[in-house]
């Protein structure tokens, strides 16, 4: 039986070596796989490849890149060469509208992010980021990075069922980070769910990093996340 597509594995691990080794440890068990900045430098974007066109996975870049409007389409024009699945952005419109222009006519999925999940009311405060709930917060940065041409959105499980019911996001993506199995550590997220509650409020994705790559035996970890998932 093919893995579930809908769980995406975090590679939190520092390069390319161990990233093939936990990949090779969780063999049939997770068929998607998410690199993030943390191994940008030891090779992160070969390792993509690798596991892309030689092992048939599919492929989440995590950059979350932020930059004016010219280099982001020039830095998404050349990462959709690569021929992955899915790349963030920041949530910013005019970001998201700049990456939607550079990934072209390419399979690319542009997901904007929204709240890091590790932050909450306090941070934002200290980000200067306007008073408000930090759900509203998130739904209203949802609700415009879709506008702006976001092919989906990362946020917490706490606002997945509302940013599906916006208008916005029908036929859209959502793809939620901050998933514990039920019984794991929370580690540094805040906004948490378990993986069954997060599909149930509408995400398509989760992504589940420690508690897979942490485990003593990785495959056993991320088949009894699948588990944990609704029927689709």
């Amino acid at each position: 039986m093919p893995a579930d597509d809908r769980l995406i594995v975090a590679l939190d691990v520092p390069n390319v070596v161990q990233g093939l080794d936990l990949v090779s440890r969780i063999g049939d068990a997770a068929s998607f796989y998410k690199i993030g900045l943390g191994m940008l430098t030891g090779g992160g974007l070969a390792l993509a490849n690798e596991l892309k066109h030689d092992q048939g996975k599919r492929i989440f870049l995590d950059m979350k890149l932020f930059d004016i409007g010219a280099t982001i389409e020039a830095a998404v024009r050349g990462l959709a060469q690569y021929d992955l699945d899915f790349l963030t952005v920041h949530g910013d419109p005019q970001v998201v509208s700049a990456a939607a222009t550079g990934k072209g006519g390419s399979g690319l999925k542009i997901l904007a992010v929204t709240v890091l999940t590790s932050l909450d009311r306090a941070d934002l405060d200290a980000n200067l980021i306007k008073p408000g709930d930090i759900h509203d917060i998130t739904l209203e940065r949802a609700a415009r990075a879709l506008q702006a041409g976001a092919d989906g959105v990362i946020a917490s499980p706490q606002e997945a069922a509302m940013i599906r019911a916006l208008p916005e996001a029908s036929g859209k993506l959502i793809v939620t980070p901050g998933i514990r199995p039920a019984g794991s550590a929370t580690g540094d997220q805040k906004r948490i769910a378990t993986p069954h509650q997060a599909i149930a409020d509408g995400a398509d994705h989760i992504v589940v990093g420690r508690p897979i790559w942490q485990a003593r035996d990785p495959a056993a970890a991320a088949r009894a996340v699948a588990e944990e998932l609704p029927p689709r």
